[in-house]
């Protein structure tokens, strides 16, 4: 599909990302965060899982960081991903990081805050955004996590991790329909009651275990 076909950037959807075709595969050593960068978000995982007492999560050398109202978030620019400017975005999304390769998005961070109503704690976040997933998703594992915070914080550092795969649809200058996609998502409540889901969606052999473990530990909740 040339580039004049494409459709213009729009909305992104809950899941906001779909695949590409092989191309990827040729190109995907190149996007996997460095050894070094997993070891040191591994161990901020490990202490987040094991109910951690760090004000501020380990963020991986060569990342950035999304910062909104209830939580901040890394994302890996040093592999392509940059910072959506807030005038493009969807109006759902707070914070929002994609990696894009010849005009198709390969890869989306995002962050969703007062995403929806009636939530009081994580359980009730990761139900309402384990329903947007989609039909064509399947989960793979779930589980309880602790994140990075103050003190203050208190329960929001509890929260509920969902790690899922889904197939593209190639809508919205996303990858070609068909092609295996994984992604993750954390969500909970902040320390203001605000429901909040931080997701990460790529090119499935893009990303491994080690590079979503690094994202789910660089989350800090305010």
């Amino acid at each position: 599909m040339s580039t004049s076909t494409r459709k213009t950037r729009s909305t992104q959807s809950a899941q906001g990302m779909r695949s590409t075709d092989g191309t990827w595969s040729a190109r995907k050593a190149r996007r996997r965060v460095t050894a070094a960068a997993v070891a040191v978000a591994a161990a901020a995982v490990l202490l987040a899982g094991c109910g951690g007492d760090e004000d501020t999560a380990s963020v991986p050398e060569g990342w950035g960081t999304l910062d909104t109202g209830s939580l901040r978030v890394g994302y890996p620019k040093s592999e392509g991903y940059a910072e959506q400017p807030a005038g493009e975005r969807a109006k759902a999304n707070a914070a929002v990081a994609l990696k894009e390769e010849d005009g198709i998005r390969t890869g989306m961070v995002s962050v969703q805050l007062d995403f929806a109503t009636g939530v009081h704690d994580a359980a009730g976040a990761a139900a309402a955004a384990g329903a947007g997933i989609g039909m064509s998703s399947t989960r793979k594992a779930t589980e309880d996590v602790r994140l990075a915070g103050p003190e203050s914080a208190g329960e929001a550092r509890e929260a509920r991790r969902i790690d899922y795969d889904f197939t593209a649809d190639g809508q919205e200058d996303t990858p070609n329909a068909g092609t295996p996609m994984t992604g993750v998502l954390v969500a909970g409540v902040d320390s203001k009651g605000v429901p909040f889901v931080v997701r990460l969606n790529a090119v499935k052999d893009a990303v491994g275990t080690e590079d979503l473990d690094a994202f789910v530990g660089s989350i800090t909740v305010k």
